[in-house]
């Protein structure tokens, strides 16, 4: 299910949220029992059974090259995509995308962790003949992420911005994806979130609905949870 498929992982950003807890490295190399959060990434996508990862960087990329370097210590390819300036999270899946030549990719962020089965998201991609599918977590107060609305069948038809309280489904900041979303991704700056997702709405946008772990590290209390206790990704990776 997964041949061929390429993963891009978004850590380029600063994460200015958690500036007074990590300070001077990138916030997906925020340190979690002695590893990196990164890593526990590339553990779960060695997990899935997928070899080429393409890491898009920019603040403070070298630390995160020194680390992984070309990833055969994971038994995995990684190449790097630099970002020579902040281009948002759909400016860099551009870029990673032009960069390379598989038809398909799985994009995440790097400061999240979602215990998602690709296979079925995947699966799920397919079966809808999706232009862009997420995948979606159902949590109990979705205040701080904003909400994701699908009709029966999946096809998202809303975002509703943060503040919004009350349980539902928030996006977990992993995507599947053909080569032909660039497309519909302007040269530039450009946020998947604000700029793409919402134009692509009536045209092929999916959401599947998880119930399943979910942590998002830019925020300082789920790290600070996470870091006191790393058993939370134990098992899942």
């Amino acid at each position: 299910m997964v041949d061929g498929i390429k993963t891009v992982i978004l850590a380029g950003g600063k994460g200015s949220r958690l500036h007074d807890v990590v300070k001077d490295i990138p916030k997906p190399m925020a340190p979690v029992m002695k590893k990196p959060f990164l890593e526990y990434i590339i553990l779960q996508i060695c997990r899935w059974g997928i070899k080429e990862i393409i890491i898009s960087v920019g603040y403070k990329k070298e630390v995160i090259r020194e680390y992984f370097a070309d990833g055969r210590k994971w038994g995995v390819d990684i190449v790097y995509c630099v970002e020579d300036e902040p281009l948002g999270t759909a400016g860099a899946i551009r870029k990673a995308i032009l960069s390379s030549n598989a038809n398909r990719y799985i994009a995440m962020n790097g400061d999240s962790f979602f215990d998602i089965d690709i296979n079925r998201l995947i699966r799920y991609h397919e079966e809808k003949k999706a232009v862009f599918t997420i995948g979606l977590v159902h949590v109990e107060d979705t205040g701080r992420f904003g909400k994701v609305l699908t009709r029966d069948n999946g096809e998202v038809f809303e975002f509703i911005e943060k503040g919004c309280n009350g349980r539902g489904n928030i996006n977990g900041g992993i995507y599947v994806f053909e080569r032909d979303i660039v497309d519909f991704i302007p040269e530039g700056i450009c946020s998947l979130e604000n700029d793409v997702l919402p134009k692509l709405v009536s045209k092929g946008l999916y959401g599947m609905e998880t119930k399943t772990y979910f942590i998002d590290i830019g925020i300082p209390k789920e790290y600070e949870s996470l870091f006191n206790d790393p058993q939370q990704l134990y098992g899942r990776i």
